[in-house]
């Protein structure tokens, strides 16, 4: 007898193979089929859709379809019996704390968290979407306003401009120097939208409609909070309005023009956040400009005022009355 090479031929219960197919519906019409024939086809035999000839043990005969299906269907049956049994017990045991649940928590929503970027984007989509008079927004500066996000800002807000919604934007004084975003507010800016820009910026922030605002919650801004209280939104407006009244509109030109005595703008800032007592990571994080730049201008305060270290720079700044003048 020729050697036969053994067939791995496995199969999930709701699965027959070709040759298998073949094979059972031959044995359906001759009422058998050789067992050499099926070695081809093992799945057949694992499905129990043919039995040993009991006479003749190399034929087998085929099981009626009508069989074969309720043995297949049983278990399957069974195991939907049983998920029903449990989603009934799952149910039963959860149902006083629902009806708890309906009693106590309010479903407004005032407050939501936002997580990952494809999720804060489409709130905020759907927040522009339905804004009608007006929306306030704060930009801190920062290195990441790339080609995408000028197309993304400008999908967004260019459909406001043309139902009339009001824009009223804050930047960093650094943003003056930003060909990007100066790209952006030129394609915007029409009486309608309006720029301005401040030496510090508290974090991003976006207002619609005095109804809805988005804040930040982590540093990498992957996580903002979508906020709905009434009394929440009033007082992120209220500190919208009053770092706008101190910023300077941005057609007013730059503000960083030497003062009297040579110290600048952008110096006059840095001066007070040093003699506050803060790090040179933290003065160029809070007025949006890198590191080195921020070293630049203290390098410049000192040399106007003739400090030899940074603590008598903290110390002449304060005496010579640089900061009462404001």
């Amino acid at each position: 007898m020729a050697n036969r090479t053994k067939v791995t031929h496995p199969h999930a219960v709701t699965e027959l193979c070709e040759e298998g197919g073949r094979l059972y519906a031959n044995a359906l019409r001759t009422g058998r089929v050789a067992r050499a024939d099926v070695e081809s086809a093992p799945c057949l035999v694992e499905l129990a859709l043919l039995l040993p000839d009991p006479d003749d043990a190399d034929w087998l005969h085929p099981v009626p379809p009508s069989v074969a299906l309720a043995q297949r269907l049983h278990p399957i049956e069974l195991e939907i019996t049983e998920r029903r049994r449990r989603s009934v017990e799952l149910a039963d045991a959860f149902e006083p704390f629902l009806a708890l649940s309906a009693q106590t928590v309010t479903t407004d929503h005032s407050i939501t968290i936002l997580e990952g970027g494809a999720r804060i984007n489409a709130a905020l989509n759907l927040a522009t979407s339905q804004c009608r008079t007006e929306m306030l927004t704060i930009q801190p500066s920062d290195d990441r306003f790339s080609e995408h996000s000028l197309v993304q800002g400008l999908e967004r807000d260019r459909p406001l401009i043309e139902r009339g919604v009001r824009i009223r934007t804050l930047y960093q004084h650094t943003a003056r120097y930003s060909p990007e975003k100066l790209g952006y507010v030129a394609q915007l800016a029409n009486g309608k939208a309006e720029y301005r820009t401040i030496d510090e910026v508290v974090e991003r922030l976006i207002v619609c409609d005095e109804t809805v605002a988005f804040i930040p919650a982590r540093d990498d801004q992957q996580v903002a909070l979508e906020l709905r209280h009434p009394g929440l939104v009033r007082y992120l407006i209220k500190v919208f309005e009053f770092m706008w009244a101190r910023a300077v509109p941005l057609s007013a030109g730059a503000p960083y023009e030497t003062a009297a005595g040579g110290i600048t703008d952008i110096q006059h800032s840095i001066a007070k956040l040093l003699v506050e007592g803060h790090v040179d990571e933290a003065i160029a994080r809070r007025l949006g400009m890198n590191v080195r730049t921020c070293r630049a201008h203290i390098a410049k305060l000192a040399a106007i005022l003739g400090s030899g270290s940074r603590a008598q720079l903290g110390y002449l700044i304060a005496e010579s009355g640089l900061l009462k003048q404001e």
